[in-house]
């Protein structure tokens, strides 16, 4: 009977198979950095964010405003015709009323629930917008098509990120 070779996570191999010459195995270990690129249409939009603006690409040939911001028209499939500045205000186009942590956990007795809504951005094309959470608001006051505006990170807290808005309000 031969001895078995396990390797965490893989396929069991016997000592024959490691001494045969026909199982190639190496152990090193790797100094591997990584950087994680945005893309273009990202970064833009996020360098934006940071800059207190918000960003769409434009499709001339689908006379859409697209949000966020892609280099091609995902309906038509032509390059975007270029970037256009909206408004940092919109309308509530669904909601939810978050009874957990991000982290999944319960929120205590007491804690306001989060607020996360789908925000549908004023000079964006029906049915654009980006998720954010909803604040100064009650959630028995959310209605769908409430008008809302983004409530910004002071500007030196800002890092490019989408919490660069902390929330939207009611408006």
């Amino acid at each position: 009977m031969q001895e078995k070779v396990h390797v965490s996570g893989g396929t069991a191999l016997s000592e024959q198979d490691v001494h045969s010459g026909e199982i190639f195995m190496t152990e090193d270990s790797l100094d591997c950095a990584f950087a994680w690129d945005t893309g273009v249409a990202i970064n833009r939009y996020l360098t934006e964010l940071k800059n207190g603006r918000i960003i769409a690409t434009e499709c001339r040939h689908c006379n859409r405003i697209m949000l966020p911001p892609r280099l091609f028209c995902e309906l038509c499939f032509k390059p975007s015709s270029g970037w256009v500045y909206i408004n940092d205000t919109g309308v509530v186009n669904t909601f939810s009323i978050c009874h957990v942590h991000w982290d999944a956990s319960r929120i205590k007795e007491g804690e306001k629930p989060y607020l996360p809504a789908v925000i549908e951005i004023d000079g964006a094309s029906a049915g654009m917008g980006i998720m954010q959470l909803l604040g100064e608001v009650e959630p028995e006051k959310i209605k769908f098509g409430m008008k809302v505006k983004a409530v910004w990170k002071p500007e030196n807290e800002r890092t490019g990120s989408i919490t660069d808005i902390k929330y939207f309000k009611p408006i």
